[in-house]
């Protein structure tokens, strides 16, 4: 892909899609600023604003255009020359005109992934003998999604959605198991957090980077997470305990935040489910863990415009000493383009270890 940097400046390039078909030429030029903003936290979101021109009724085409009509579908792409790279296919969800007398008005056209779609109204239900894979999978064809969603191998007896939306049911079910949630396009992914992976870029501080503020703390660390519970059938206690070591990477890091705590004392955060099996209580013991462990160092940073900086990835920094530089876990990855400005990528990131 092509690429900018300090030393070799490009012009971003932008291409905008609406129900599968390209934005006419003609809007271009009224097109101030887009903003993607990619997240494993919440539905990824897009917003594009229409600036006007001298003439009011410029803004007043876009406000009225069927193109930008709620329901329809958009994707965005930006890059550089025309190498440009899809980030985001959601649905047109409002439209937000603004008019000041002192000042030529615009449009900012907002829209999500369909994850949104899972937040529209609250459930009461349950699921019985079943693995919260397949309870992803369920979830997503309801929605008339596909699913991707990998084996989270152990069956639940009896899970409730307790008025909750789907979203927040699948997010707290991820949670339990160091599982994410997110969307692309019409498929929902269901995946444990993939923080082992390799680093699919470098970035450096003087070259694509401008500018990183990471933060390194022990307080949320602890030397080892104990999940205790009953198990009503076969009228027994459980006991599992996730202790430092259990952890699935470092990162590239030294020592991690759980083996950095031991300077500080044996340290144990207990968490009391009732009932429980002996399967889950392990699963959810060594999920509290590694959740744990990557608050050790967390960051935001910012760089040139990089379309392959998305959520979900793991990247390294470099340029910043041993004890921070490495590799990091992207969390959210903010993607803006100006017509003044050009193209830049805002991130947040979480490490394990140094």
């Amino acid at each position: 892909m092509a690429l900018a940097d300090l030393s070799n400046p490009v012009l971003p390039e932008f291409d905008i899609k609406i129900n599968q078909k390209t934005l006419d030429d003609e809007a271009r030029p009224f097109i101030a600023s887009i903003v993607v903003d990619d997240s494993l936290a919440w539905p990824s979101m897009f917003a594009v604003e229409f600036a006007s021109s001298f003439d009011l009724e410029d803004v007043h085409q876009w406000i009225d255009s069927s193109n930008l009509a709620v329901g329809n579908v958009a994707e965005f792409k930006l890059g550089y020359g025309n190498d440009l790279e899809s980030l985001i296919i959601g649905e047109i969800t409002g439209l937000e005109p603004e008019f000041v007398v002192d000042r030529l008005p615009s449009v900012i056209v907002r829209g999500y992934d369909r994850r949104h779609r899972l937040q529209r109204g609250r459930k009461t239900r349950t699921f019985v003998t079943q693995k919260d894979s397949d309870i992803a999978a369920a979830v997503a064809r309801e929605a008339k999604l596909s699913a991707e969603a990998v084996d989270s191998k152990v069956i639940h007896d009896y899970v409730i959605q307790a008025n909750q939306t789907d979203l927040e049911f699948l997010q707290e079910r991820a949670r339990r198991i160091q599982y994410e949630v997110f969307i692309t396009d019409k498929t929902l992914h269901f995946r444990p957090v993939q923080n082992d992976k390799s680093e699919v870029m470098t970035l450096t501080i003087g070259e694509h980077l401008l500018e990183f503020y990471p933060r390194l703390s022990m307080v949320r660390q602890v030397g080892d997470v104990s999940v205790r519970g009953w198990n009503p059938q076969e009228k027994k206690k459980i006991l599992s305990t996730a202790q430092v070591g259990f952890e699935s990477a470092k990162m590239g890091g030294q020592k991690s935040g759980p083996q950095i705590n031991e300077v500080f004392g044996s340290m144990t955060d207990v968490l009391s489910i009732q009932p429980v099996t002996q399967a889950e209580a392990d699963q959810m013991a060594r999920a509290k863990l590694e959740e744990r462990a990557l608050n050790f160092i967390q960051g935001e940073g910012i760089c040139l415009g990089r379309t392959d900086l998305r959520a979900g990835k793991v990247i390294k920094v470099d340029g910043i000493g041993k004890r921070f530089g490495g590799q990091y876990y992207v969390t959210t990855a903010v993607h803006r383009y100006t017509a003044q400005g050009g193209y830049r990528t805002h991130f947040q990131v979480r490490r394990n270890a140094s």
